[in-house]
């Protein structure tokens, strides 16, 4: 089993890597492999709506790690997205980022567990927070929790390091997503995925 992690600062080893690497050691202590991905600094495309991805399952921008994303996650069991906060939110090329992983291409991520976390100064953790998590939860992707909200604090990876309650909460995190990773897979031939219906789209015109 595997768990593919997204660090979406453009610190490649800053605070968000850290705070990433500390629910991988409770994954990888529960046989679990990780596989941590930066997007790294350059600029990254937002979604256009031009739907090529309806027909693809891919996005027809090919100069980021989207579409690997999108191919590590068809075979992997689990997500964790983490973001800086800036101006109380995510990351804004993180959230370019997972537009187009996610848009049209929830059928390869349902029921995988999900969970974001975020580092922050001071505050704007909990917004970044919400904000993530709508990306699971409009995916049918069960969401895990943990012991407080994901975030750890610290302007520097040595600052997040002295975030005791931070770091046990990522630590948390981790064990929680290996106990519900493993409960899905012992389970799935007994309780199979629910049946799903026609999705019904409403515009809200009259």
């Amino acid at each position: 089993m595997n768990v593919l992690l997204i660090n979406g600062s453009p610190h490649k080893e800053g605070c968000t890597y850290t705070a990433l690497c500390e629910v991988a050691k409770e994954l990888n202590k529960a046989q679990i492999d990780t596989k941590i991905v930066h997007i790294g600094t350059k600029p990254i495309a937002g979604c256009i709506d031009c739907k090529k991805c309806m027909k693809t399952g891919y996005c027809v921008f090919d100069n980021d790690s989207v579409n690997e994303c999108v191919d590590i996650m068809k075979e992997a069991d689990g997500l964790v997205v983490g973001s800086p906060v800036y101006y109380a939110g995510p990351n804004g090329a993180l959230c370019s980022f997972l537009d187009r992983m996610f848009y049209c291409k929830k059928r390869f991520y349902e029921y995988k567990p999900a969970a974001a976390v975020v580092n922050c100064r001071r505050g704007g953790a909990s917004a970044s927070f919400d904000r993530l998590n709508k990306y699971f939860t409009i995916s049918n992707m069960p969401v895990v929790s943990s012991q407080y909200w994901n975030s750890t604090h610290g302007f520097i990876p040595d600052e997040t390091m002295q975030d005791l309650e931070g770091l046990q909460t990522m630590r948390t995190l981790g064990r929680n997503m290996a106990w519900l990773i493993n409960c899905i897979s012992y389970s799935k031939e007994k309780y199979p995925h629910p049946l799903s219906e026609p999705q019904i789209m409403t515009n809200f015109i009259k």
